[in-house]
């Protein structure tokens, strides 16, 4: 991975974010396997609360439910929180089945 990530965060941050509370495994490059617990994710990334061992530029790997694996960065940490953009954006089909499965809340789950 010569140069290192080309992120761009411009836009990312208007996407519609989803209320989750879902554990993942990440696949962390230098920490080996992460528990991460997402607490909102949108088809651009997701953001995970009580990290620990995760730096701003950091490379993960998890598994998302309908998408499988898909790689992402950190982008911003503050306190025990951390904001990640997936290196590419989740299709809408996949993301909206992906949210159904995750979602915590079967009130704001969608019908199908």
């Amino acid at each position: 991975m010569a140069g290192g990530a080309q992120l761009s965060v411009t836009d990312m941050r208007r996407s519609t974010r989803h209320p989750v509370d879902y554990s993942v495994i990440a696949e962390h490059l230098q920490h080996g396997d992460m528990t991460l617990r997402i607490s909102n994710i949108s088809a651009h990334g997701f953001m995970v609360d009580k990290v620990d061992g995760i730096n701003r530029g950091d490379r993960m790997i998890i598994r998302l439910p309908s998408v499988g694996r898909i790689e992402a960065y950190c982008i911003w940490i503050t306190d025990d929180r951390a904001g990640f953009q997936f290196e590419r954006i989740i299709r809408f089909d996949s993301f909206e089945t992906m949210i159904a499965e995750m979602q915590p809340n079967p009130a704001l789950r969608r019908r199908s």
